[in-house]
């Protein structure tokens, strides 16, 4: 008996037999486990975990970036998360873990010019999607979070929204005003939490930016504004992120702080202590984030973005944003590349809108 364990021991140990070899690149690291004699209770053999044969290899096997994906998961795996990718609308796509925003949009394209995906590894085609985020997206696409622990957790709403508001009160939310001011305009839009766009435009306004930034010239245009706004839950005024140290935009960002300013004093309503504010801040770096628009330190145009909503509320069944019929026509235009004046306040205006509902759902 001591010889044959001392056999069994030395051929686990040094590898001899080819099973218990790990060959390249197929089947994880053997744990070498003792089992107990049927001779002798007490005796225990050194011996390989066998168990590991027949079980499913672990995505966490995949993060490597030359490990291929269709290795990494069985045949009913495989069909499950294919199945999901190929026939899921974008809506559905957002509900997946790092499928929120341009990564969803962009599968639709992928499979729309090229077919179904056929395989695991032509997903890592789609743009955006590499292979350490391509193996989070097929976990979370076979292991979906619970519902009742995603109402539970807390959005951080200092991320994105300041100051800091009862959840309660923002899932209450029937419509909101998102307002952006530019260096000669202020653009804003009101939606309601369908995210059915009620209104959307903007304002000229010829004091900005001129002389010595008169504030009885600036309240007259802000207030001239301000009498346009529809009735709102919450008016949520964009937060520029423009940075002290640059000094040669140090007049800009004086002139945003300034309208900043008269906006809250002007659109917040006389209230007693402990009641929420009426006006909010979302910060345009987050908002940029929530559409990819991010570029290095720099935010880029959400131009294309828009005009895809927009066709999409007219083609699709279920898009991500309705816009009226008359505001489709009135603003179609206002985004083109060749235009000196491409919309872009009206644009951001939208997109804080949308960002502001999609990041509540979250």
């Amino acid at each position: 008996m001591w010889i044959a364990k001392r056999l069994l021991s030395s051929i686990v140990l040094k590898g001899h037999y080819s099973l218990f070899c790990r060959p390249p690149s197929s089947l994880p690291e053997y744990e070498l486990r003792f089992l107990h004699c049927t001779c002798c209770k007490r005796s225990r053999i050194m011996v390989s975990g066998f168990d590991t044969l027949n079980s499913s290899i672990s995505s966490e096997l995949c993060q490597e970036n030359d490990k291929p994906l269709d290795s990494c998961y069985t045949a009913e795996q495989r069909a499950a998360i294919l199945q999901r990718l190929n026939t899921a609308t974008e809506s559905e796509l957002a509900q997946v873990k790092l499928l929120r925003g341009r990564k969803a949009v962009n599968i639709i394209d992928y499979r729309t010019r090229h077919g179904p995906f056929n395989s695991l590894e032509s997903v890592i085609n789609v743009p955006l999607l590499k292979h350490k985020s391509a193996v989070i997206v097929f976990d979370s696409i076979l292991k979906p979070a619970d519902r009742k622990e995603r109402k539970k957790g807390k959005v951080n709403l200092a991320k994105f929204i300041r100051p800091e508001v009862d959840r309660a009160l923002l899932e209450d939310t029937s419509s909101i005003v998102s307002i952006v001011c530019g260096t000669n305009k202020i653009a804003w839009t009101h939606m309601d939490r369908a995210k059915t766009v009620l209104d959307w435009q903007q304002a000229e306004c010829k004091s900005f930016m001129k002389g010595t930034y008169m504030a009885s010239d600036y309240l007259k245009d802000i207030s001239t504004v301000i009498s346009s706004f529809p009735a709102a839950d919450f008016f949520v005024v964009e937060k520029p992120s423009i940075s002290p140290q640059n000094t040669s935009l140090y007049p800009v960002m004086v002139h945003l702080r300034t309208v900043e300013a008269m906006l809250f004093a002007l659109l917040t309503p006389a209230r007693e202590p402990g009641c929420p504010p009426k006006v909010l801040n979302m910060l345009r770096t987050a908002i940029g984030r929530h559409f990819d628009l991010i570029v290095g330190d720099c935010r880029t145009s959400g131009a294309e973005t828009v005009r895809k909503m927009m066709t999409e509320s007219v083609m699709k069944r279920d898009p991500r944003v309705l816009f009226p019929h008359d505001l489709v026509l009135k603003h179609r235009n206002s985004f083109q590349m060749s235009s000196r004046n491409r919309g872009e306040e009206l644009c951001d205006a939208l997109l804080q809108a949308v960002a502001f509902f999609e990041l509540l759902q979250e």
